[in-house]
């Protein structure tokens, strides 16, 4: 039931920027009022810091948005959090995580991850498709570029305490959130699944035992569609229910010249159900399972620029196209006009089931999450980044099932709280891969000094079909104690035991135009099949790994007055170790090479410390906290720009380092205004990667012996060095600088005999360049941007929104990502962002 909140909040933290710091138990606070907007309160991304507990607490508990077991509510002039069994101030509890509010994700339109993130500085999303997604925060994660299925993500996504092991769940709408966080450094001691560069925890509106709706309709330019409903209520006195659909439909930014149609589409549907059972007042048993859908026309790139490589001048872009007649639709991306020539599609399944079960013993409470989760990913992409049939096609189809057992118990007293638990995960994944050769691609791939390159039929027809399989397996026993030594002085180890197992199999066939297998081993090779295997080799792996690990971390928090907190932690965490499921780079006789078939786990220490405090009769928050991550052997994806590893491969940097600064600051003078500021500086680096890939500026011509002397960067045919010294350069995806930054105004209003309010309100976001590429190219720096949205519109006191919105308001013009195009011929591809976008939203909740 939708409850509004009449007069002057005390408003110690705006509802607008709450910021919770949470304990590394991500056990989220199920928002009773970071989904409520009161009359003058702005729903916004705060800087408040909640504690520990579970986040997804039963609905059934919160008859009211204030009851015990809402996990975050206010109450004088404090937000009181009660998701570790007690209520507690959430600035009491330390470490920070970043948590935006449900209403706060409708009204900016920040209805998916990769929208999120222009609202938390430390969070970075970018994807060239939904499998190839990377989702980091402080510049760790995943490695930049094609996703490889053979390792841990950095980051892990939960919805409802359910881990998410694909990220490709990063670019699905969001179906009635709740609230989300945005948790910073490594989890594991007191979670499921270890990940050790934070985690997005995302909590649904739960089933209520009070009858409860609301309905969503959104339209605007580029065909923009979007409608949303939920339902929540009683079938019984013990038996709630709650049912809720997503729909999203828009047409494509990008015009494809060839195919006369617009890409870059979105096609989402998505529902989700959920059954409560309560029948006792100590248990709570909660079935949930949701399905979604895409279908979009997706997804492309645009011609951006060229650099010279140090291929020889005949065999770079310019004389390749030229040779062939070809020039792209525009010089200019942002006329956003591409000629694909390979059909395009993003077809994309994803849903599962959960059981949970929540039960109160007095002073604990044992919780147990049962679930399985399913991926179906069917595509079809043009990775020659050209209207020219020199890829033909390149698609990798990919179907998963994971299952998880978590169970974990909670205590709480004057003097210790703890929680204990183990965690089972089971992923098996299975891909069909098929590659293949068009008519244009003799030319643009063999040397023009070889006869053969005049022929399309050597490698017309070329296909390479790829056949793949993950088992992996992984369990743990986890921990952690609070002891209160005094009133102001809290200590808090951890500790975590894990076994991780991967078992993984590739096999690569290749066939020619007229259906034979090459195969590898002969005595020798007509100068036909040696041009064709020097595009596809034959491989065959079968990498394993497995390990245990034991981790912890220390935390230490002293309260120096009633509204200023300290605290400090340190962490010993680690990434499970990897295998190559994409295929390994080859040596000369085309063997591959076995030692790259796995990577090293990584090795993690981090360190936090920061301040929180709250000022002006508490209307006023800021929070400041400072880090540092040092990982050794980290794990890195790479390409030496082989045609037999066009996918990319999987390889150990000796030394990382993240480090930084970062600040949440929020402000509500009065019930009428409130504003917010966010901002991170992050300083990531190779602090010692010797035999990286080189960049396409020093790649392309003939590898150096230890002898020679390579050539210099960008010089047609000159001696390119084997691997690259990039150690002191930044990590790929970082931006130095980013900030999140807003306000809303708003004042009392009647509209068609309806009470409330008339708002306006700005959503900015700033981030300076970063390199988009693994090994930093001249070639690919993204410059820095800033995007502003606003909305204005008119809220009533009985549940009615009505709001007219812009996003990139004043267009601005900028890359989500930048592609180094196959083989360095010096083509560098690109994704445009969003251009300005406008429409129109009405909601009703009851």
């Amino acid at each position: 039931m939708r409850k509004t909140i009449r007069g002057p909040l005390p408003a110690p933290l705006p509802l607008a920027c709450l910021t919770f710091t949470l304990a590394p138990l991500m056990l989220a606070a199920t928002p009773a009022l970071a989904g409520e907007t009161a009359p003058g309160a702005a729903p916004a991304v705060a800087t408040a810091d909640a504690a520990a507990g579970s986040s997804a607490d039963s609905a059934a508990e919160q008859e009211s948005p204030t009851s015990v077991g809402t996990g975050a509510h206010d109450r004088g002039n404090e937000i009181f959090v009660t998701a570790r069994r007690r209520q507690e101030s959430s600035q009491e509890v330390p470490l920070a995580i970043s948590v935006v509010g449900g209403e706060h994700i409708d009204s900016t339109g920040s209805f998916n991850v990769g929208r999120l993130q222009q609202l938390t500085p430390t969070l970075q999303f970018y994807s060239s498709n939904p499998r190839n997604t990377a989702v980091n925060i402080r510049g760790l994660g995943v490695p930049f570029g094609l996703t490889n299925d053979g390792i841990e993500q950095g980051v892990g996504i939960y919805i409802d305490d359910v881990y998410n092991s694909r990220v490709a769940s990063a670019t699905f709408d969001f179906l009635d959130v709740a609230q989300i966080e945005v948790l910073r450094g490594p989890q594991g001691t007191l979670y499921g699944k270890n990940t050790t560069a934070g985690a997005i925890n995302i909590t649904t509106n739960q089933p209520t035992f009070d009858f409860e709706g609301k309905a969503e309709v959104s339209i605007g330019n580029y065909n923009f569609k979007q409608a949303k409903a939920a339902i929540s209520g009683p079938l019984t006195d013990k038996l709630a229910a709650r049912l809720a659909i997503s729909s999203t439909d828009r047409r494509g930014t990008i015009r494809n010249v060839t195919t006369d149609q617009w890409i870059q589409s979105q096609d989402n549907l998505g529902l989700r159900g959920q059954l409560l059972w309560q029948p006792t007042a100590d248990l709570a048993i909660t079935l949930a399972g949701d399905y979604s859908t895409q279908d979009a026309n997706c997804c492309g790139s645009v011609y951006v620029r060229t650099g010279l490589t140090q291929r020889a001048l005949n065999r770079q872009y310019a004389a390749l196209a030229a040779a062939q007649g070809y020039v792209p639709p525009s010089t200019n991306p942002f006329d956003r006009r591409t000629d694909l020539d390979t059909p395009l599609q993003a077809k994309n399944k994803i849903g599962g089931a959960s059981l949970r079960v929540k039960w109160d013993l007095g002073a604990g409470q044992l919780t147990s999450i049962t679930a399985w989760r399913f991926w179906d990913w069917d595509p079809s992409n043009d990775r020659d980044f050209t209207g020219l049939p020199i890829v033909a096609l390149s698609q990798n189809p990919s179907q998963q099932d994971q299952y998880t057992q978590e169970l974990r118990y909670n205590y709480s007293s004057d003097k210790i709280d703890f929680v204990v638990g183990a965690f089972g995960f089971y992923q098996r994944i299975d891909t069909q891969g098929t590659e293949a050769q068009g008519a244009a691609a003799s030319r643009w791939s063999i040397a023009p000094s070889n006869a053969l390159s005049n022929d399309p039929s050597v490698l017309n027809g070329l296909v390479a079909n790829n056949t793949q399989y993950l088992k992996n397996t992984s369990a743990a026993l986890f921990g952690q104690l609070s002891w209160h030594l005094t009133p102001e002085l809290t200590l808090q180890p951890g500790v975590r035991l894990n076994y991780d197992k991967k078992e993984g199999y590739y096999q690569r066939r290749v066939f020619d135009g007229q259906g034979n297998e090459l195969l590898l081993g002969q005595a020798s090779y007509t100068a036909r099949q040696t041009a064709q295997l020097a595009i596809y080799t034959p491989q065959e792996i079968s990498p394993e790994f497995s390990d245990w690990n034991f981790s912890y971390d220390f935390n230490a928090s002293y309260k120096i007055t009633p509204d200023i907190l300290f605290y400090a932690t340190y962490a010993k965490s680690f990434k499970s170790g990897g295998i190559n499921q994409n295929g390994v780079p080859v040596d000369a006789q085309n063997n591959p090479i076995l030692a790259s078939a796995t990577v090293k786990p990584e090795s993690v220490h981090n360190y936090e410390a920061g301040i929180k405090t709250q000022f002006w009769d508490r209307r006023a928050t800021f929070n400041l906290s400072i880090f540092r991550t040092d990982i050794g052997n980290y794990q890195a994806n790479v390409s030496n720009g082989q045609y037999g590893v066009l996918r990319g491969y999987l390889a150990n940097a000796q030394k990382v380092r993240s480090q930084g600064v970062e600040w949440d600051f929020s402000v509500r003078p009065s019930e009428r205004f409130n504003a917010y500021v966010n901002g991170a500086y992050t300083d990531a680096t190779y602090r010692k990667f010797t035999d990286a890939p080189c960049p396409p500026e020093l790649s392309g011509g003939t590898t150096a012996t230890s002898a020679q002397t390579p050539g210099a960067p960008g010089v047609p045919g000159a001696l390119s060095p084997a691997n690259c010294n990039i150690s002191g350069q930044r990590l790929p995806g970082v931006s130095k600088w980013s900030f999140s930054f807003g306000a809303e105004v708003n004042n009392p209003a009647t509209l068609l005999g309806k009470e409330g309010e008339v708002y306006f309100g700005y959503d900015g976001s700033y981030r300076s360049n970063f390199s988009s590429n693994p090994s930093p190219s001249a070639y690919t720096w993204v410059d820095g941007y800033s995007l502003s949205n606003f909305r204005l519109g008119f809220r009533a006191e009985s549940g009615f929104d009505i709001y007219g919105w812009v996003r990139n308001a004043f267009d601005e013009n900028y890359f989500d990502q930048l592609f180094v195009g196959p083989g360095n011929t010096g083509l560098i591809a690109g994704l445009p962002g969003d251009p300005r976008t406008w429409g129109m939203t009405v909601r009703y909740s009851f």
